[in-house]
């Protein structure tokens, strides 16, 4: 009897007790116990909150196993890749000015350039040069600018912050060398830098770079893009989502990838000219996509957005950015809409890493070694591809950025992952990536594509408008020559990238006074193509 009665109050109370519990089993589970004494650790970043999020829970996790302690993060984001790479340069030469005033030099424009040059030899003798001397006065120092650590980005930023001296060596590959092999970490692939063999910066994610497209719009214009040329192409006319190159390293990265495969193409038929040829076939191919535009955004992550949307037909998208934007998709209207797909271009493309780096003086650098070592580890590399919710993975986003680990792509990950199937080393195809074609112009092709087509864009898009009016590129050959005039040619690059370096030999007024010409420029360009387009029509219909 006695036992009946229990059983009937513990039924009745079941209820009332999950309903005390349920609030508290899905409360956010607390990474670490609160110590009320935490250790800090500071790092510029361009990413997303959801991955700060992510990484900041798992790694004080992480860091409270290892050390016993808690840690907070103090994320730090003035922008994207490229505000970031301003503000490092502007506080390192603030910090290195006043180090070098406070043991009495004298502080002058030789000494400014000269000490992040990496092409000054370094010389602390007392009777050498200035620049040499603030050079070797630097590389010895531990000057800080209050940061431990930049991470996220591209390898082109991350490579040039090291050869001036602002990054150091990290010490990775000291402390677990087995990660470092082919077969797990290569050093390169596909003509890519993975890591720095010297440690200045680490890839720890991967992208590659491709076409997203809403299925939707493609059937209304009758054409599905397989290569980069495809969005160049009169059906794709005001349908197409770019993003400016100068606000964001990734894209910029998209727009040179666009000119390797044009050089790679163009050196199979013409090895003695191929490069020349390809980069001003590349070029003429950003032009046109340039002209097809729709709309021009900040950032990466909004070229996605506007395809989706089915505002734009198709863009240039960074795998992940484009997988997510589906996955989110997917969520607001119900699984299997299928309002954006990714398509990688035929011919392959570059498989680029999201690097970090331990910078110059950082403040808390045990702190920074742990996190750097976590970034590479089996359960740090989880949170990039794991779904959220399953083991080891992230809490509450999915991230879908591809590890840089090879080992993480099968085996007993695969279960766990949220896009199983696909493989950036694989998607890369036959494309190598050759450094000496575009790698030294990194900054060149970006400038020239925002100050010759971004900038000039309703110039440009008048006189693409009235070619393709006219008949088509076949039909108005000589308005399609003024139109396709090289602004830079190959044969040129090298000045031009060098002119726009400010230094003694190029102020920075000069460097502006270019920029503007090389606009001035086009814009008359594609004006005198219009004009000669509608001439050309009006005398065919006569």
């Amino acid at each position: 009897m006695v036992k009946n009665s229990f059983k009937r109050l513990a039924a009745a109370l079941l209820p009332l007790a999950a309903l005390i519990l349920l609030p508290a089993l899905l409360r956010e589970k607390q990474p670490v116990p609160d110590t009320g004494n935490a250790d800090v650790l500071v790092i510029l970043t361009p990413h997303a909150e959801s991955i700060k999020s992510e990484f900041e829970r798992a790694f004080q996790r992480h860091y409270y196993d290892r050390t016993g302690r808690g840690i907070r993060i103090d994320w730090r984001s003035p922008g994207g890749t490229a505000d970031i790479v301003r503000y490092i340069n502007d506080r390192f030469e603030a910090a290195f000015r006043h180090h070098w005033e406070a043991s009495g030099e004298t502080w002058s424009d030789a000494v400014a350039a000269g000490f992040r040059n990496p092409r000054v030899k370094p010389d602390r003798a007392a009777g050498a040069p200035a620049d040499a001397r603030a050079r070797g006065v630097f590389l010895d120092s531990q000057v800080s600018i209050g940061v431990d650590l930049f991470f996220g980005g591209g390898t082109y930023d991350h490579a040039n912050q090291a050869r001036k001296g602002y990054a150091v060596d990290g010490g990775i590959a000291r402390r677990h060398p087995d990660w470092f092999r082919s077969d797990i970490i290569p050093e390169r692939w596909s003509g890519e830098t993975i890591y720095a063999a010297d440690g200045g910066y680490y890839g720890v994610c991967l992208a590659t770079f491709g076409i997203c497209a809403n299925p939707d719009r493609l059937r209304e214009i009758g054409f599905t893009p397989r290569r980069w040329s495809d969005l160049g192409r009169s059906e794709f006319f005001n349908a197409v989502a770019l993003a400016d190159p100068t606000k964001s390293g990734s894209i910029n990265k998209c727009f040179e990838v666009i000119l390797q495969q044009s050089m790679a193409e163009a050196s199979r038929l013409d090895p003695a000219r191929g490069p020349a040829l390809g980069w001003r076939n590349g070029f003429n191919l950003i032009r046109r996509l340039t002209a097809n535009s729709r709309t021009i955004s900040d950032s990466a992550g909004k070229v996605t957005r506007e395809v989706a949307s089915g505002s734009a037909a198709a863009g240039m998208a960074i795998d992940f950015y484009a997988l997510s934007e589906a996955q989110y998709a997917d969520f607001q209207t119900g699984a299997g809409s299928n309002r954006i797909v990714y398509i990688p271009p035929e011919g392959g493309s570059s498989v680029s890493a999201d690097p970090v780096q331990l910078l110059r003086g950082a403040p808390h650098p045990e702190a920074a070694r742990i996190f750097l070592d976590f970034l590479l580890s089996e359960a740090g590399q989880q949170i990039w591809t794991y779904r959220a919710g399953t083991p080891g993975g992230p809490e509450k986003y999915t991230l879908r950025r591809p590890p840089v680990r090879r080992d993480l792509y099968g085996g007993k990950h695969r279960p766990f992952m949220a896009d199983p199937d696909y493989d950036p080393y694989a998607a890369t195809g036959d494309f190598q990536y050759r450094a000496d074609w575009t790698g030294r112009y990194f900054n060149l092709i970006r400038v020239l594509i925002r100050t010759t087509m971004f900038d000039a864009a309703d110039e440009l898009k008048e006189a693409w408008r009235a070619i393709l009016a006219a008949g088509g590129p076949e039909a108005v050959p000589e308005a399609m020559k003024i139109f396709e005039e090289e602004i830079v040619p190959y044969a040129e690059a090298a000045q031009a990238a060098a002119a726009l370096v400010p230094s003694p030999e190029h102020p920075m007024e000069k460097v502006i006074a270019l920029r503007r010409e090389w606009t001035r420029r086009a814009i008359r360009q594609y004006r005198r193509a219009a004009a000669v387009a509608r001439g050309e029509a009006a005398r065919q219909e006569q």
